[in-house]
């Protein structure tokens, strides 16, 4: 078990998790992986990594776990404006960044989207609902996704909407009234697990309140992970744990798949996060895991315009198996480069700016 931090202790000082924050990044990249397999495969069960949804469950389970260490032990020292604020900064330029880009290449590719049938209003209030994180799922020929312009802002909705819950709520309670509230909301996603056989949904419209379901349980049995201090030291290392991530999002569809979707969120996804926690970080990977931590939020929030020109790539060129793998290694390179050079010289030097001008 680690030592908690005292209350004393600023928060550049505390322990930096970088195993963890590294198989945020493998998980990105599997969620990157899912989507481009997505056209390949619309029928999930015969997708290699037809699973890669359950990355986000994983992320809302490491977010409860990153917040309760960060802030358990000095939010009764600030306000909910100094709060909210520096989760802004931390946030919102990438969400930004991301619709920016979800603009730009939705008017750049109108073969592959028809943006005739939209009006000037519309396409005004889409991107403004976007730029401010506000669901809009109005846009049928994107499935009614709750961002349109950016699919993959779902899940942040989610965690501005855990962010205000743990500042208002969540970090006042006691560990026992967390336990409670983690069996109401292990009920809400069994319930959501069975009744809608799977646990994919919460990105549109129509599974809306399934996003509150997978982020409910994930987010409080991550605080709870840190609060109990749930840790298990192990020598596993930064690769064996990806690789355990990994086998997570390729897990075949076999029987009553809702049951094994439900059995990993609720143990295995949780499992990960206490095991992260608690290994050791060998030196030769500690640069990759670095690396791999640094570029996971932007790669997610800024590669989902992609998919719209492999869509028209492959209805319009017919590939055939060895060329879409190449493109797909390609483009995964590309967009892993991509990030980099959005989070060293965009999103990095922004947020130093808003910290240094209004994070004090």
């Amino acid at each position: 078990m680690i030592t908690q931090t005292t209350t004393s202790t600023p928060l550049s000082t505390k322990n930096h998790f970088e195993v963890l924050d590294g198989l945020r990044g493998i998980a990105a990249i599997g969620v990157v992986v899912f989507h481009f397999s997505e056209w390949l495969f619309p029928d999930s069960s015969k997708n290699f990594i037809g699973h890669g949804f359950l990355a986000v469950d994983f992320f809302f389970c490491l977010s409860g776990f990153v917040i309760s260490y960060a802030y358990d032990d000095r939010i009764q020292q600030m306000s909910l404006g100094q709060f909210f604020k520096l989760r802004l900064i931390r946030l919102h330029p990438l969400v930004v960044i991301g619709s920016l880009l979800g603009i730009i290449f939705w008017f750049w590719a109108p073969a592959s989207f028809d943006t005739s049938k939209y009006s000037v209003t519309q396409i005004i209030l889409l991107s403004v609902t976007s730029l401010l994180l506000i669901p809009m799922p109005t846009m049928a020929d994107r499935l009614l996704n709750l961002f349109g312009l950016n699919a993959p802002s779902w899940s942040l909705f989610w965690e501005y909407i855990a962010n205000i819950l743990y500042a208002t709520i969540l970090h006042k309670l006691s560990v026992t009234a967390l336990k409670i509230v983690l069996f109401f909301a292990t009920l809400f996603i069994a319930y959501t697990a069975y009744s809608k056989g799977t646990l994919t949904g919460g990105w549109g419209g129509t599974t809306f309140w399934d996003g509150l379901a997978r982020l409910g349980y994930s987010f409080i049995i991550g605080i709870l992970i840190q609060r109990k201090q749930w840790i298990i030291q192990n020598k596993i290392g930064f690769i064996g744990l990806s690789i355990m991530l990994l086998c997570m999002m390729m897990m075949p569809y076999v029987g009553k798949y809702w049951v094994s979707e439900l059995l990993v969120v609720l143990f295995y996804s949780p499992l990960l996060v206490s095991l992260g926690a608690g290994t050791i970080n060998y030196k030769a990977t500690q640069k990759v895991a670095k690396l791999s931590g640094e570029i996971s939020y932007p790669l997610y929030m800024c590669h989902y315009w992609t998919n719209w020109f492999f869509a028209e790539y492959l209805t319009k060129t017919k590939p055939n198996t060895s060329e879409i793998v190449l493109v797909v290694i390609f483009s995964m390179l590309a967009l892993i480069l991509f990030a980099y050079i959005i989070m060293k010289y965009v999103d990095k030097p922004i947020r130093t700016y808003l910290l240094q001008k209004y994070g004090r």
